[in-house]
């Protein structure tokens, strides 16, 4: 498998293409690449690059777990330090001796490898050691291995290694303490094992394994001593690490494990899909061991729950089950551990893979991630119980009902949809559910009853039924196409009033299908307000069109004169929305006003309350909050008199969004939840409850209650997926992300966005682009917060370079490609960060985004001063000065940014980069003018800690650097009692603490 990289044509090239690939992660690409370099440096006839290049092959090997071949190259690389002692010099020397433990455990994992060659190669490692001078701690941490490996004096072999002190060459601290830790473990000693593993669980200690080789062994031992929220802590992060990689396979194993025993079975399953590629990429024995006994005991777990036919991933080439799966991975399993154990001569590998096997769960459940899935919801490709029944929120019990059977009888099932349809009662779905499948099957012959009407009319209801499921799906286009078809059948029926209604339905449909704006439409308010004009015209004439139908269809029932005369409303209502022209309030009313007279005097309940609903929702558009809350409170005492009892939880969500409006969050956290409570009682699509947990979630957040808006945020998506509105779904998953980030639950959020972009419909590309743009966006920042730079670079990157490609929305690539500069400064590719801020000029120039990009240059400006010194100060000035630049752009176009002024902020990183660079006078210059354009603070906090900071580091590069300490100190007690009179406590130490130190140093 050949790569595209360039051939080496000197030294220095292959040098530096070793740089690059030593950067990529491990995997196949790499070790393809590390192969093509070490042929190349072969054509140098020069040893020092051959050595470089052959200990990045045998890195690559290693970690790309290709035991088999490292000890070949290994080879080599001792036969050059034979013959060429003078080609390695101290670091390369240290190198060589430090891989004779790597070349040891890939031996440990190949079992066609004789135990006593094992130990021959120990005591090579051994005698080099010794002839070089050598501690021989090392040796015996490899003694060690072995010993636990096989499982044969182990004891001894541990005092042997534990108590000789590190050298060198010793492993890292990190993996010592894991060894030290699973010797206690192994034992049953599980308190032990972690206070031992405490350092490395913490991350104070840490090496390109670890934690996670750790935190994979650590999880059981944790949920076992009672520490479960840190165990799923830790798998969150821990997983993370390891997944995908075929290096640590048996990390991944123990994660899988870790589900199957804590009732995450769904979990499981969806991280076993996320690493099919370690079934056939691992190439280590061992490390496919411990992998496949995760895997099999994941999956005896869910086999045991009764799903064995459950479709899952597998070895490439054919399509797999649990059940068929397990069988596989049992025999292969098998086979390895029986292979080690004969290579071996003890049976502790089979015995270890029994003993994990046997386990029994120890949670019923732990809840790891923010979305977790059952195995139903696999099986069946539904969510769970609706979440309205656990919402958190309501301590009040469901509301009883009495649901009533369905006829068993065809006739009567007809009628009884009929009847419900006619109410708008939420059960009437359950029948035509019904009778769309006995309709479907084989044999079904309708009715001859004159009651039922003929075949043609139950076709019908069933095409009008799926239609309106369409509408609420914003499937509009379908919608249109059903309504239509099923008209034409009402008219064979001989309903025309069914048929004028079905007509109507189409109309008000196709009015909400979004216009397609040509490019250059004239339009004062963009591209957005020549939509929503366009949306109010077709709203205009679809009224026009429902009137029509109303007034020129003769004999109409009353339940379908009064659906009309509620189309004629809601389209005028719509309007209103689409357009917020006051002049449309008046015909909304006049609308409501008729329907809500025919409904009363026809004693039609359900329209009575759509029309109070209309009237209110036309208040609330109109600005008049106090009305509408007046007519909400209305409508709920006619419905908790008169019924419809299944329109309480819609008007009482509607109260809770005014009650949000007149900024009453209390109030509408006590609607919003008696709403959920209430909902709980019908059926889930009777109610939109996905839009009363994003209302909740809301009135948490403005109630200081962030976690439980959270909870609600994960709700809402849960109930707009259950309701197949999976664009709402992920917008709602996406809030939830930038909140769990916005609270520092960094690995939650990785979690939930790694579950969401995983989904099959994702991975295909039938979710809007730009929306799955925005949950990378999400993850790319989190995965900065979390730390791992280079990961949340290299997202950045693809995503600068897949939003340039957006001419409809400059401003988004402005802000992506500033942030990306941002992350390249950071990993200090300061080259490529000037090409991205390149690129983010260009598209401010198109949609300006002043604020993002002047914080973007001056942050640019910081990090190369700062890592630079000096030789980076021309190229941090020219950032500044197109910073200045476009703060003077951001003043003549009168804008006004969120956070600091944009001139002050421009002042004080000047002063920060010249005293990066060692230009002080310049530095405290560009301070002082800081300090004058922040002006002398205030009792408001934001002024007072930008202030301090200037006079903070203006005291620094006086006293520190310039060396004039009395003048500092001066400038500081002043600061110190200005802001002390003010009230500013923190602000006040800060500068207090450093003219204490100026004054301890004087």
């Amino acid at each position: 498998m050949p790569t595209d990289a360039p051939h080496p044509q000197s030294t220095d090239e292959l040098l530096h293409a070793l740089q690059e690939n030593h950067r990529r992660p491990y995997g196949r690409t790499r070790t393809v690449t590390a192969e093509e370099l070490v042929d190349a440096a072969e054509r140098f006839d020069e040893p020092v690059p051959l050595i470089h290049a052959l200990l990045e092959l045998q890195e690559a090997y290693t970690y790309g777990s290709d035991p088999r071949k490292s000890p070949v190259v290994f080879a080599r690389l001792l036969t050059l330090f034979d013959e060429q002692p003078d080609a390695f010099d101290e670091r390369l020397r240290h190198q060589l001796f430090w891989r004779f433990k790597w070349v040891a455990n890939a031996l440990i994992a190949l079992p066609e490898i004789p135990l006593t060659s094992l130990r021959q190669w120990l005591g090579e490692m051994r005698d080099r050691y010794e002839k070089a001078g050598l501690g021989l701690q090392p040796y015996y941490g490899q003694a060690y291995q072995l010993a636990a490996h096989v499982g044969e004096d182990t004891t001894l072999a541990y005092e042997l290694w534990a108590a000789r002190r590190r050298t060198p060459l010793s492993d890292c601290e990190a993996c010592e303490i894991r060894e030290r830790a699973l010797h206690r473990a192994d034992a049953g000693d599980d308190e032990r094992a972690l206070e031992i593993w405490a350092p490395v669980l913490a991350g104070k200690e840490s090496c390109q394994e670890e934690p996670a080789r750790s935190v994979s062994y650590a999880l059981l031992p944790l949920v076992r001593t009672g520490r479960a929220d840190r165990a799923r802590e830790l798998h969150l992060a821990g997983y993370r690490a390891c997944r995908r990689n075929p290096g640590m396979a048996g990390e991944v194993g123990r994660h899988l494990e870790f589900c199957a025993l804590t009732g995450n079975e769904g979990r499981g399953v969806e991280l076993l899909a996320e690493n099919r590629n370690l079934f056939d990429e691992v190439d280590s024995p061992l490390d496919l061991l411990h992998f496949l006994t995760g895997v099999e005991v994941l999956l005896s777990r869910v086999e045991s729950l009764g799903h064995g036919e459950l479709p899952v991933a597998g070895y490439a080439g054919r399509a797999w089950t649990v059940a068929s799966l397990r069988a596989e991975v049992r025999e292969r399993g098998e086979g390895l551990a029986a292979r080690f154990d004969t290579r071996n001569g003890t049976t502790l590998h089979s015995g270890h893979r029994r003993e994990r096997l046997d386990r029994a769960p120890l949670l019923d459940a732990l809840e790891l991630t923010l979305r977790s899935r059952g195995l139903d919801d696999l099986a069946e490709g539904a969510s769970r119980t609706d979440a309205a029944t656990g919402s958190g929120t309501a301590a009040a019990p469901t509301v009883p009902r009495t649901v009533e059977a369905l006829p068993e009888a065809v006739p009567e099932l007809i009628l009884r949809a009929r009847e419900l349809d006619e109410l708008g009662h939420p059960d009437a779905r359950a029948c035509w559910a019904r009778l769309r499948t006995l309709v479907a099957a084989p044999g079904y012959t309708h009715p001859d009853d004159p009651a039922v009407g003929p075949y043609v009319r139950l076709c019908a209801d069933l095409l009008s039924d799926e239609a309106n499921r369409a509408a609420e799906r914003d499937e509009f286009a379908a919608a249109v196409e059903l309504q239509e078809e099923a008209a034409g059948l009402y008219e064979d029926a001989g309903a025309p009033g069914d048929a004028a209604l079905a007509r109507a339905c189409a109309l008000l449909a196709a009015a909400e299908i979004p216009a397609e704006i040509p490019a250059g439409t004239p339009s004062e308010g963009g591209e957005g307000e020549a939509r929503a004009e366009a949306m109010a015209d077709a709203l205009t004439e679809a009224h026009a069109g429902v009137v029509r139908l109303h007034e020129e269809t003769p004999g109409l029932a009353p339940y379908v004169e009064g659906r009309l005369l509620r189309l004629r409303a809601s389209a005028l209502g719509l309007r209103l929305q689409a357009s917020g022209d006051q002049e449309h309030v008046a015909p909304v009313l006049a609308e409501v006003e008729l329907l809500e007279t025919f409904a009363l005097r026809h004693s039609i309940d359900g329209q009575v309350s759509g029309a109070k609903l209309l009237r209110a929702g036309t208040y609330a558009l109109s600005g008049d909050l106090p009305a509408a809350v007046t007519e909400a409170d209305a409508l709920r005492k006619r419905l908790t008199e008169h019924g419809p009892a299944w329109h309480l939880p819609r008007v009482l969500g509607l109260r809770g969004r005014l009650q949000l409006g007149l900024r009453d969050a209390s109030a509408a956290y006590a609607d919003l939840t008696e709403g959920l409570r209430l909902a709980a009682a019908w059926p889930a699509d009777a109610v939109d409850t996905g839009r009363l947990h994003g209302d909740l979630a809301e009135a948490c957040m403005h109630l200081g209650r962030p976690d439980e808006a959270l909870t609600q945020l994960t709700r809402a998506a849960e109930a707009e997926l259950r309701a197949e509105k999976r664009t709402d779904a992920f917008c709602a998953y996406s809030n939830a992300a930038q909140l769990c980030l916005d609270l520092g639950r960094i690995e939650d959020c990785i979690a939930l966005l790694d579950s969401l972009l995983t989904e099959p419909d994702v991975a295909a590309g039938k979710v809007d682009d730009r929306l799955v743009a925005q949950l990378r966006l999400v993850r790319a920042r989190a995965l900065h917060a979390g730390d791992d730079l280079k990961a949340a670079t290299a997202e950045f990157v693809t995503l600068a370079a897949e939003s340039a490609g957006w001419e409809d929305d400059p401003g988004s690539h402005a802000m992506i490609a500033a942030e990306t500069a941002m992350l390249l400064a950071e990993s200090g590719e300061f080259e490529r960060a000037g090409e991205a801020v390149g690129r983010a000029l260009a598209a401010h120039a198109l949609a300006p985004r002043h604020e993002q990009l002047s914080n973007c240059l001056r942050e640019l400006a910081r990090l190369q001063a700062q890592q630079e010194g000096p030789d980076g100060l021309d190229a941090a000035l020219a950032h500044l000065a197109t910073a200045g630049r476009i703060a003077d752009e951001a003043r003549a176009a009168g804008f006004e940014p969120v956070g600091r002024s944009l001139d002050s902020a421009l002042a004080y990183e000047h002063g920060r980069v010249n005293a990066y660079a060692g230009q002080y006078d310049d530095a405290l210059a560009a301070l002082e003018k800081a300090l004058a354009l922040v002006g002398e603070p205030g009792p408001e906090t934001g002024s007072a800690g930008e202030w301090a900071e200037c006079v903070r580091l203006a005291g620094i590069v006086e006293g520190v650097y310039l060396e004039r300490p009395a003048a500092a100190l001066t400038r500081l007690d002043a600061a110190v009692d200005r802001l002390a009179a003010l009230g500013h406590t923190d602000e006040r130490q800060q500068l207090a603490s450093l003219a204490a130190q100026l004054r301890d140093e004087a």
